[in-house]
């Protein structure tokens, strides 16, 4: 488990390694193969957001395969490069690419809503924790078909098996914070699945001239 950070000392890494994760974590991967797949701006299809689940609408399981790896994997470079400098700025690094990812400056801070980013950062400081959140997230989408409801539950469950299992309790902390991040960016979906409204995994969008549809599944 990484020491606990000691703010009296090197500032300038810390303010590094936050931006360093910030702007690997605000690089559009979703926006990116979307437009060099064809599909045009990705914020125009389906819920209107730029992570894995809206770019599947497309109808390219490749696009949304490569959008999942390049977010969930600049969460775990930010981590594993900041680690260099200590265990202290990689969980710095890791936060800042979350933040980039779901308030990316390039788009007017309208980006994802973690979940790839999520398990990437999980990757890099704890890959126990890693496998289980992943196959929480494949059990559930297996069994329900929500993309939304299986990072609910994945992203929940983590803060609390680090704590209570590993008894990983700074990193239960930092996960703590970022899966509130995340169901704060899922409150329309949360609101859908309780109406039963929530669309599930696989439903595909055309593009369209007008503002993006409501927006629907957990896009990460």
């Amino acid at each position: 488990m990484p020491d606990p950070i000691s703010w009296e000392f090197a500032w300038p890494y810390y303010l590094a390694a936050l931006a360093f994760g910030y702007l690997l974590g605000s690089i559009p991967f979703g926006l990116i193969f979307a437009k060099l797949g064809g599909h045009g701006d990705i914020r125009k299809i389906g819920s209107g957001n730029i992570g894995t689940t809206n770019v599947l609408r497309t109808g390219s399981k490749k696009l949304a395969a490569a959008t999942l790896l390049g977010d969930a994997l600049k969460g775990t470079v930010a981590v594993l490069v900041a680690a260099q400098f200590g265990p202290d700025t990689a969980l710095i690094a890791g936060f800042g690419a979350f933040l980039g990812h779901l308030f990316p400056v390039w788009l007017k801070f309208k980006g994802g809503k973690g979940v790839a980013t999520f398990l990437g950062i999980l990757l890099g400081l704890y890959w126990p924790m890693f496998l289980i959140a992943a196959l929480t997230w494949v059990g559930m989408a297996f069994l329900f078909r929500y993309s939304s409801l299986s990072a609910l539950t994945a992203t929940a469950a983590t803060p609390v098996i680090l704590y209570f299992v590993f008894n990983q309790v700074q990193l239960a902390e930092m996960f703590l914070v970022l899966t509130l991040l995340l169901w704060a960016k899922h409150h329309e979906n949360i609101g859908r699945l309780l109406k039963g409204q929530e669309s599930k995994i696989g439903k595909k969008s055309k593009l369209a001239t007008e503002p993006p549809s409501e927006p629907a599944p957990g896009d990460g």
